[in-house]
C-alpha cells in the first residue's frame, strides 16, 4: 500500500506541476518546494539541534504559536523549523520571528520524507490538528523521532475509521502521543486501540488570550468609529458579503461598518464597493480622508484584523457561509465581543459550544442576519451579556500549552529529547 500511495502522490504532483501555468496559488505551490533541500542546508548546520512544527496552513500556525513560544523558551539552543504545506500559510508567515526556518513541505514521497528528516535532523516534531502525511510519519517512526500531535481534531468520516483505512492507521502509529481538542476525539481514537490520548483542549485559546493583554490600538480605527457602534466582519467571502450587503446599505446613520476581506483581491473589492449605498473608505486610501465622516472602512491589507476586533462592539466572522470554512471566532470572544457567523460551522467545536451558550448566532439568509444584527445593536443589555459569555468561554478553555509542556518536560526528563 505505501508503494502505491507513494506512486499515486507523485502522480498528483505531476499534475499539479502542469496546473501551475493556470493557478497563480498552484504556481506559488510548485516553485516554492523547489529550493527547499537548498534552503534547509544553508541554514541548519551539522552541530545544530532542531524542532519541527508542521502546519497545514495559516490557521494551524495560529495554533501552534503558543507551543512554538514555549518550547523556544524551554529549548532555547535548539532551531525552530517550520515546514507548510498550503501557500496561504508560507507566504504571510515565511518571515515569522518564531522560527529560524520557514520552508513548504516537500510532496509526501518516501525519499522526500527520507531527506527532509535527515537534513532537518529534529529531536521533536509536532503535527497541528491534522495534515497527516504517511511517509513522513512511517519515517519519524523508524527514525525514533518524538511526534506530538496537538490541537488535534477527528471525525468519525475520516479514513482512519474505515474498514479500508489500515495504511493510514498504521501512520497514526507514529505519533508518541496525540493532545486532542474534545472527548468525541479522544472516543474516535480508542476505538481504534489508541491510548495515547489526552484532552488537552485548543492551544487558540492561551494564544488569543494573551492578545488583550496586549497593545491593540490602532489610531485609524479610534478616528473612524468615534464613539459609534462598530461591527466589524472579519475573514469575509462574498458568500457572506452578499448576507451582510442588506443590513450595511438599510442600517441606522449612527452604526460604523469594518469590513476585513479574507483575501485582498481589488476587483473583488470594488465590486462589493459599487453594491453599497452608502460612503466607503480603503484602508490603503485613508491617508488626507476625515475617517469619521465615513460609515464604512474596508481594509485591504493583511495582519490588522485581531486588533481590529479589540474596537468591534458586534462580530461577524466569515467562511461559514460557504464551504471555505469559519475563520477564528476566538479573536472577537476574547475581547468579550457578541459573534455572528453563516450556517455552516458544524465541524468546529468551538462554534457549536459557543452557540450552545448563546454567545454566537449563525445565520441562513440575509433576512436573519439583519434581524439578529438589529437585535444586537438595538439592545444594549442583550449585547453585553452577548458578549460576556463569549470572555468566560475563553478564559474557561485556556490550559492547553501548560498540559503539552509538560509532557514536553518528561519527554525531556527521560532523555527522549
Amino acid at each position: 500500500m505505501r508503494i502505491l500511495y507513494t506512486f499515486l502522490t507523485k502522480i498528483t504532483y505531476a499534475h499539479l506541476w502542469m496546473a501551475q501555468f493556470f493557478s497563480k496559488k498552484l504556481k506559488l505551490f510548485i516553485q516554492g518546494r523547489q529550493r527547499v533541500f537548498e534552503t534547509l542546508s544553508s541554514k541548519i548546520q551539522p552541530n545544530d539541534k532542531s524542532i519541527w512544527f508542521h502546519c497545514a496552513s495559516l490557521g494551524e500556525f495560529e495554533q501552534g504559536v503558543p507551543i512554538m513560544e514555549a518550547v523556544s523558551k524551554e529549548f532555547p539552543t535548539h532551531k525552530i523549523v517550520v515546514s507548510f504545506f498550503s501557500p496561504s500559510g508560507f507566504e504571510i508567515k515565511k518571515n515569522t520571528p518564531l522560527a529560524d526556518v520557514v520552508v513548504y513541505l516537500p510532496m509526501d514521497t518516501r525519499s522526500n520524507a527520507k531527506r527532509f528528516i535527515e537534513a532537518v535532523r529534529p529531536g521533536l516534531v509536532f503535527f497541528v490538528k491534522y495534515d497527516f502525511w504517511p511517509n513522513y510519519l512511517l519515517e519519524l517512526k523508524e527514525q525514533r523521532i518524538p511526534t506530538l500531535l496537538i490541537s488535534g481534531l477527528f471525525r468519525e468520516r475520516q479514513i482512519f475509521f474505515k474498514a479500508y483505512g489500515g495504511f493510514m492507521r498504521k501512520a497514526l502509529q507514529s505519533f508518541t502521543h496525540f493532545f486532542v481538542q474534545d472527548e468525541a476525539s479522544d472516543v474516535l481514537l480508542k476505538q481504534i486501540d489508541f491510548r495515547n490520548v489526552t484532552i488537552s483542549g485548543d492551544t487558540r485559546f492561551d494564544r488569543v488570550s494573551r492578545q488583550i493583554e496586549q497593545d491593540n490600538t490602532l489610531d485609524f480605527v479610534a478616528e473612524f468609529k468615534q464613539e459609534k457602534c462598530c461591527i466589524v466582519c472579519g475573514s469575509t467571502w462574498p458568500e457572506d458579503e452578499a448576507v451582510l450587503l442588506q443590513y450595511i446599505n438599510t442600517s441606522e446613520a449612527h452604526i460604523k461598518f469594518i469590513l476585513a476581506p479574507h483575501k485582498i483581491e481589488a476587483s473583488k473589492i470594488e465590486a462589493f464597493r459599487k453594491k453599497l449605498t452608502k460612503p466607503s473608505v480603503l484602508f490603503s486610501e485613508k491617508e488626507g480622508k476625515q475617517l469619521d465622516t465615513y460609515p464604512i472602512m474596508i481594509v485591504d491589507t493583511i495582519g490588522l484584523l485581531t486588533k481590529i476586533y479589540s474596537y468591534a462592539d458586534i462580530a461577524y466572522v466569515g467562511g461559514a457561509m460557504g464551504t471555505t470554512g469559519l475563520h477564528n471566532i476566538l479573536e472577537p470572544a476574547t475581547f468579550g465581543v457578541p459573534i455572528v457567523i453563516g450556517k455552516n460551522y458544524t465541524n468546529f467545536p468551538e462554534a457549536v459550544r459557543l452557540r450552545q451558550l448563546a454567545g454566537l448566532y449563525a445565520i441562513n439568509s440575509a433576512e436573519e442576519c439583519t434581524a439578529i444584527l438589529k437585535k444586537l445593536v438595538g439592545d444594549a443589555a442583550f449585547r453585553s451579556k452577548t458578549g460576556m459569555i463569549c470572555e468566560h468561554f475563553v478564559n474557561r478553555n485556556t490550559g492547553a500549552t501548560e498540559k503539552i509542556m509538560s509532557f514536553i518536560r518528561k519527554l525531556h526528563g527521560d532523555g527522549l529529547i
